[in-house]
Order: C-alpha cells, then sequence, then structure tokens
C-alpha cells in the first residue's frame, strides 16, 4: 500500500512508520521539523510542514491508498492538533480523491466516556478527541475510529482483542507497538469501515 502518515514522530507513529516499511509499504509522513526524523529508507519521504499549509497536507495524501492519523498533543493545545489537523486531514482527502481513513481517538470518547478513568485525568484531551470525531463521522469517507485503553511501551505482543462493544475496563492496556500493527492492519482490510472500534489486550 501506499500509505499517508500524520504523527509520525510521536510513539505510536514511529511503531507504524518502522512496520509498514517492515511490511513492504510506501510511507509519505508529514512532520513540522525534518530534523525530528532520523534516518532514511528509500519507501519513505519525509514532507516538513503544517496543517496550516494546505498544498503541503495536500501533497502528503495525494495518490495515498489510506491515511493514517495518530494525532495526539504532547504540549499545548490538544484541540489545535487533534481537530484542527483532522479538518486539514479531511479536506485534503477530499480534493484527492482518497477515501481510506484510520485515526487513533482514545477509549473515553463519545459513547464510551462514561466507561473510561480516562476522561476524568485527560478531559481536555478527550474533548479534543470527541470533536475530532465528529468531524469524521460528518465526512463522505471510508472511515475508522480506533479507542485504546492506556498505552504502554511494552513490546509488540500480538493477541490483542478488537471490537466494536468491547470494553477493557479500568485495568485495560495496550503497547503502543500493538496499536500500530492493528492500525495498520485495518488501513488494508477494513473490517470497521465507518465504525469505531475498541483495542486492548
Amino acid at each position: 500500500m501506499k500509505l499517508a502518515m500524520f504523527g509520525a514522530t510521536g510513539a505510536t507513529g514511529r511503531h507504524l512508520v518502522e512496520q509498514a516499511l517492515q511490511a513492504g509499504h510506501e510511507v509519505r509522513a508529514l512532520v513540522r521539523n525534518a530534523d525530528a526524523w532520523s534516518g532514511a529508507h528509500p519507501r519513505l519521504q519525509i514532507i516538513a510542514g503544517t496543517f496550516a499549509q494546505p498544498a503541503i497536507v495536500g501533497d502528503v495524501v495525494r495518490g495515498a491508498d489510506a491515511v493514517i492519523s495518530v494525532l495526539g498533543a504532547r504540549k499545548g493545545d490538544a484541540s489545535a492538533v487533534c481537530t484542527g489537523g483532522m479538518r486539514s486531514i479531511v479536506q485534503a482527502m477530499n480534493v484527492a480523491g482518497v477515501q481510506r481513513l484510520v485515526a487513533l481517538s482514545a477509549h473515553g470518547a463519545s459513547e464510551t466516556r462514561k466507561a473510561s478513568l480516562f476522561i476524568r485525568f485527560l478531559r481536555k484531551l478527550i474533548a479534543a478527541k470527541m470533536r475530532m470525531e465528529a468531524l469524521v463521522r460528518d465526512s463522505a469517507l471510508d472511515w475508522t475510529l480506533v479507542r485504546p485503553p492506556m498505552l504502554t511501551d511494552g513490546a509488540r505482543r500480538g493477541g490483542y482483542r478488537a471490537g466494536t462493544g468491547l470494553m477493557p475496563g479500568f485495568a485495560g492496556r495496550l503497547s503502543r507497538a500493538d496499536l500500530a500493527a492493528f492500525m495498520l492492519q485495518e488501513a488494508g482490510e477494513g473490517n470497521y469501515i465507518r465504525q469505531a472500534v475498541m483495542v486492548s489486550q
């Protein structure tokens, strides 16, 4: 596949890029600072820019078989990153005629908000994820929203569970490596098109 990625320099994004290249896919990724990415690969194209530059976002998306977003907010306003960034991605996909989108959300967003402790401690992030989900749902894209529980830096284990009605409980965990593996698989297989899916160990 030809993949467009957003959030590639984050903890989950780096797993995604690595796994995609290992699987033989081509990857084009938007980064704010090209120096933030070390290493080169013949099937990896790093494009420096921001979501305030529609032409550059369009360059990342154009010709992709699927777009994967793992946008988050390590610092600053989560809404600007999650919601504003997704608005730019959706617009670019519409212009380019790219349909498949797999986007990272969180357990605690939308109808799962009462089932997760996340919303108590990450209110601003969850609120931004809910606005991001609304943007995605309102689009005409073939989208999948992925909601993991608390993420860890553990090794890729496989054997995770996924489902639209899955409830991992307060102790739910998932490694970022396994999250990346699921999102990459879902981008190609499309088992949860126009659905929000929970993934957990």
